[in-house]
């Protein structure tokens, strides 16, 4: 599951709209758009504050050879 489908996941659990997650995370709609949509280039501090409302945080995963 990528960043945006868990993203999505957790607003959905939670019935929360788009603009609803920015206001309580601190961002702005547009960057709650690029985060839901896939961007590969996001400020990763925003994409915590986002991620920290569910009780996450982005870390280093190991990547496996075989992938």
């Amino acid at each position: 599951m990528g960043l945006n489908d868990f993203i999505k996941e957790k607003r959905g659990a939670v019935k929360l709209t788009q603009p609803e997650l920015a206001e309580k995370a601190g961002v702005g709609l547009r960057f709650i758009r690029d985060l839901e949509q896939g961007k590969e280039t996001l400020r990763l501090d925003k994409v915590n504050q986002v991620l920290k409302l569910f009780g996450y945080e982005v870390g280093p995963v190991e990547i496996r050879k075989d992938e």
